[in-house]
């Protein structure tokens, strides 16, 4: 990596949004970022992005979801492909080796993963979950889902979720 070049930049640069996980990296985004990518729905990120000159500029959270048929089903899923998801912050930036990050995957728990991710295919609880990064004021909810069945998200998303998504914004 130290002999990366960039050779020609392109007339206008694309707008650079930065990953935010606390008030500090918020406020860095706010002050040199076009926006912010936040991936958890806690107003105080927002606010110190706003406050450090974000205001105006586009703030982006990452929703974590599990969808599957039976809940379950999610968590077994959520457990086998995203354990990483519990690993707490300051640990998972200092683990440089995927065996590492493996080892520490060992100790996490279905119920763990279930309490941070939502599992299943209960329609209301992903709302609450859109709606929470929507009341901490992101203005794009991206929503990550984890797991094969990516075609069985897609339409229960398109079936369930998107025709509720205006109440969340007539309450933002």
């Amino acid at each position: 990596m130290d002999n990366a070049r960039i050779y020609s930049l392109p007339d206008q640069l694309p707008p650079i949004h930065l990953a935010a996980g606390g008030p500090q990296g918020a406020e860095l985004a706010g002050k040199i970022g076009d926006g912010m990518i936040g991936t958890s729905p806690k107003p105080d990120i927002v606010k110190a992005f706003q406050k450090a000159g974000g205001k105006g500029k586009p703030r982006h959270g990452e929703a974590t979801v599990c969808w599957a048929k039976t809940e379950a089903e999610a968590r077994k899923t959520a457990h086998k492909i995203w354990p990483t998801s519990v690993v707490p912050s300051p640990l998972a930036w200092e683990l440089p080796l995927p065996s590492q990050f493996e080892a520490a995957a060992e100790l996490v728990t279905e119920d763990a993963i279930a309490r941070e991710i939502v599992c299943g295919p209960d329609p209301q609880r992903h709302l609450e979950l859109i709606g929470k990064y929507v009341e901490a004021g992101y203005d794009h909810v991206c929503v990550h889902q984890v797991g094969p069945d990516q075609k069985g998200f897609f339409d229960f998303y398109r079936r369930e979720i998107l025709p509720n998504l205006s109440s969340l914004r007539a309450a933002a």
